[in-house]
Parts: C-alpha cells; sequence; structure tokens
C-alpha cells in the first residue's frame, strides 16, 4: 500500500485507486492513452517566470510560457478553475477557464487527479489578489497519477516511510530537495576547491582482494568467473597511495564506502568520502585543507560561518582550535598521559576513571591514552577541534613523530563530538609498514575483525619508494549534516539502506 495519510482507510484508498485506473482505462479506450506520449516542449519554469515577471498594461497579454510539472492541487468552480503547478524549481498558479481552453478539454482537466503530470501553455498575469499566475490556453495530461499523494495538510511525516519511499517524499516535503541541492553544491564546491589547487581527481577500484585502508569490517561478495571471495572498498587510501608512488603528486577521489557495521545516526553501510593525498606535505597541510573546504563551503552556500547542528550553535570561522591527544585527555579527562610512561601505570590510571580497553587491545600506554580519549573526551568536542598526535597502535598507516615515537603525526577533526576528517603524515617506511601491517594480523587472529589486512602489493610500491606525503578522508555525508542541520545520516543520503518489509 502507498503512503498516505492514516485518516484513509484502506478501504477507502483502495477505492481511490480504483478509481484512478478506470480513469485512465476511459482515457486508453478514447485514444488519449498519456503514456504514449514522449515528450513535451517545457521551455519556462516556475521560479523564472515569477522573478522576471512585469505588469503589462491593461488591455496587453503578458508573456506566453509553455509549463511542466505535477498539479499539486485543483479547485474547480464552474466555468473556471484554479490549480497549483509545481515543477523541478516550484510552484505557480494556473488559471483555466473553458472558454479559453475549450470544452472538451475543459472537461477532461475536471477528471485530473492530484499528483497528475500535465503540460500547459498560457500567458502570464497577476490575479485580483496579487499572485502571479499562468492563464491556460491549453492543457494536457502528459502522465497518470495511479496512487493518491499522502493528505495535504498531514502530507508524509513518518520517517520511515519517508525513507524508504522517497521519491513521495520528494513531492509532498519539498523542502526535503533543499538538503540534497546543499549536498550537490557542497561536492562541486569541494571539487572546485581542490581542483583550483591542482589536485586530480581519479576512481579506484570498489572490488578488492584486501579490505584495506581503514580498521572496518568490509562485504564480502564473490567474483564466479575467478571463482575467489572479493571484499567492497572500506577506504580509498591505498589505492590512492599507490598512485602518489607513480607520480601523480596530488589526487583524490569523491567516492562510495562501503563497511558493514551497525546503522546509527551517523553511519550508514554505504556512504561517501573524499580522500585526497599531497607528495612532500604533511597532516598540518590537510588541518588547512579540512578547515578552508568547510568554512569556504558555509560562507559559499550558507552565507556565513555561523551554523545550527544538533541544537548547539556552531562557529566555523577560519582559525580552528588545534589540540594534541594527550592535551585533550588532560584537559577533560583529568589524566596527564604526558607523566607517565609505564605501560602499566597508564592502563591504571584509565581504569581509575572507568574506562575499560577493547578486549583484543594490547595492554599499552597508547592504547589507554586512545581508550580515554575514546571513551571521556570525544563527546565534550562542540567546536571544531583539531585531535592530534595519535597512538601508533590506533594509527597502522600513519608517520611517528620524531619528537614521541609512541604517537603518530595524525589528527581526527570533531565537530559537535562528530568526527568530521581523518588525516596523517603518510607513513612511507616499508619496514616500518610491514611489522604494523604483521601486528595489525595478529590482532585479527585474536578476533578482531576491524583490523587491517596485510597487504604485500602495497608494502612492494612502498619500497620503490614514496614522498614524504600528507593525506586525508573526510565523510561527506557528515559535512552535509552540518551544513543543512540535519540529525541523521538518513536525512541527507537519498536511499539510505533499509531493512526489508516482511
Amino acid at each position: 500500500m502507498g503512503a498516505v495519510a492514516e485518516e484513509v482507510s484502506e478501504q477507502a484508498y483502495n477505492e481511490l485507486v480504483a478509481i484512478r485506473r478506470e480513469k485512465l482505462r476511459g482515457l486508453q479506450e478514447a485514444g488519449n492513452d498519456p503514456f504514449e506520449l514522449t515528450s513535451y516542449p517545457q521551455a519556462d519554469f516556475a521560479a523564472e517566470v515569477k522573478e522576471s515577471f512585469v505588469d503589462v498594461p491593461e488591455g496587453e497579454q503578458g508573456r506566453s510560457v509553455c509549463m511542466a510539472g505535477r498539479m499539486m492541487s485543483k479547485r474547480v468552480m464552474g466555468k473556471a478553475s484554479f490549480a497549483d503547478l509545481r515543477d523541478t524549481t516550484g510552484n505557480i498558479q494556473l488559471y483555466v477557464r473553458r472558454d479559453d481552453v475549450g470544452v472538451e478539454e475543459y472537461q477532461a482537466f475536471k477528471k485530473f487527479d492530484i499528483g497528475d503530470i500535465i503540460g500547459v501553455r498560457g500567458f502570464v498575469f497577476r490575479t485580483k489578489m496579487g499572485e502571479i499566475s499562468v492563464h491556460v490556453t491549453e492543457i494536457v495530461l502528459l502522465s497518470k497519477s495511479l496512487l493518491p499523494l499522502p493528505e495535504k495538510f498531514h502530507g508524509l511525516k513518518d520517517r520511515e516511510a519517508r525513507y524508504r519511499q522517497r521519491y513521495v517524499d520528494l513531492i509532498v516535503n519539498p523542502e526535503v530537495r533543499k538538503t540534497f541541492e546543499v549536498r550537490s553544491k557542497f561536492i562541486r564546491h569541494m571539487r572546485n576547491y581542490l581542483d583550483e589547487r591542482g589536485y586530480m581527481e581519479v576512481e579506484t577500484p570498489v572490488l578488492n582482494t584486501i579490505a584495506g585502508g581503514a580498521a572496518a569490517r568490509p562485504f564480502v561478495t564473490h567474483h564466479n568467473t575467478l571463482d575467489i571471495d572479493m571484499y567492497m572498498r572500506i577506504a580509498t587510501e591505498l589505492p590512492l597511495k599507490r598512485l602518489i608512488v607513480g607520480g601523480i603528486d596530488r589526487v583524490y577521489e569523491i567516492g562510495r564506502i562501503f563497511r558493514n557495521e551497525g546503522m546509527d545516526p551517523k553511519h550508514n553501510p554505504e556512504f561517501t568520502t573524499v580522500e585526497l593525498y599531497q607528495a612532500y606535505a604533511d597532516f598540518h597541510t590537510m588541518m588547512d585543507i579540512a578547515e578552508g573546504i568547510l568554512s569556504s563551503a558555509a560562507l559559499e552556500l550558507l552565507g556565513g560561518y555561523e551554523v545550527e547542528w544538533l541544537g548547539e550553535k556552531i562557529d566555523l570561522t577560519p582559525g580552528w582550535r588545534r589540540l594534541t591527544m594527550v592535551d585533550a585527555v588532560k584537559e577533560y579527562a583529568g589524566i596527564d598521559f604526558g607523566a607517565i610512561s609505564d605501560n602499566a601505570q597508564a592502563v591504571a590510571a584509565a581504569e581509575a576513571i572507568g574506562v575499560e580497553l577493547p578486549e583484543a587491545a594490547d595492554p599499552t600506554w597508547g592504547n589507554a591514552l586512545y581508550a580515554c580519549f575514546d571513551q571521556r573526551v570525544e563527546e565534550k568536542l562542540i567546536q571544531p577541534t583539531f585531535i592530534t598526535m595519535y597512538p601508533v597502535e590506533v594509527s597502522p598507516l600513519t608517520k611517528r613523530s620524531p619528537q614521541d615515537k609512541r604517537l603518530t603525526e595524525r589528527f581526527e577533526l570533531f565537530i559537535c563530538h562528530s568526527e568530521m576528517a581523518n588525516a596523517y603524515s603518510e607513513l612511507n617506511d616499508p619496514i616500518d609498514q610491514r611489522e604494523r601491517f604483521v601486528k595489525q594480523a595478529e590482532q585479527r587472529e585474536r578476533g578482531d575483525d576491524e583490523a587491517e589486512m596485510l597487504d604485500e602489493d602495497f608494502l612492494t610500491a612502498l619500497e620503490y619508494g614514496m614522498p614524504p606525503t600528507g593525506g586525508m578522508g573526510m565523510g561527506i555525508d557528515r559535512c552535509v549534516m552540518l551544513l543543512t542541520n540535519s540529525s541523521t545520516i538518513r536525512e541527507v543520503i537519498l536511499f539510505p539502506t533499509m531493512k526489508p518489509i516482511d
């Protein structure tokens, strides 16, 4: 059953559907099948027609237009009627009079249903009530809507129904379209930002024999011809860094990522990221780019740096805070890991504030530091904050800090306790990289199915030599959530993953 208002019973709904199908049958028998039409010369659009309207002297006819769209309302009043036409730019009122369109066309129009796709010709005028409208001289049914739209005043409110039937959601909740317009403009803005800085956009495989580049559980599929299991990519990092080795010094990819993990307001099994890599740069360069992309996007798309998200007022004015993880844990959790060097002492300090290490994690200083940050600090980061210098245990692809070999040159960007970006000074030492891959493989053997797999071809690439490189991944869905004040990732993905209805 289609998405209809709760007030409409199943019996009444079925009767409405039957009436519409009977109307279609009548049209087809009369040789007027609307589904046989192949095109319509749509030349004018609601928003532009209204914006460019100029009143003409009495006795003169206004601008002629040819428009098409969905009929969203109809008010029949004897020999003249009003209707609302919605096209891709908005709504415009139609004035349909029997003496202008002809008796047969007018009678046919009176049988049109809300939701039908129609085409009209006419001229633009202003009604006595002051509304810019189209005085229709020709009207034609272009496509028949066989299912009634949700009831006008109640609309499609159920979130599950909205996400499952996004096409209905877009019809009856036009404000939803604005979210996806912002998404499209943000991606375009990001492309322009990177292209202007000399980056090349590329495409890398979605299907891989090894799932690498992130700590995540992959989707597994089977290639029949090769008779091998393959993984849908969990990141684009390793192929892109191979291109850095190959001499493409600035490279990025905007694409879909797939992770076989839980679903919540911030996570969908398939989501969109941008990953970018720049030779002869480091994670400080990536911080500048992350800040530049988001702050300039807010200014260009929203007109200012102030946004509201998840009930908080966020200031995206450039100059975001940069804080090491050690300093963040000291400030927000009260433990100074900078004064601790012993593994057992670090784990004990974490346990003293109720922080437990994951079962598969070794009881080390680095794992204790990260657990304290993850469980006690992240939720407190509201304004844009770069958390830097992550433990090597949780950063298998990152270059160690020259000042402290327990840490890596990595940052994550947090806004409103949400991770927005992750970046490294990329590890380019193939010997160190192999050792870290081996440790990750040992974690997998202990039951951590999110640990990195050992990628021999990537190690071979590093052995040919990769320059010092800065790299970053940024979640596009979460950026759009921020820019549109959306509380769940499903609001910014046109077709989010849904559990099937039995």
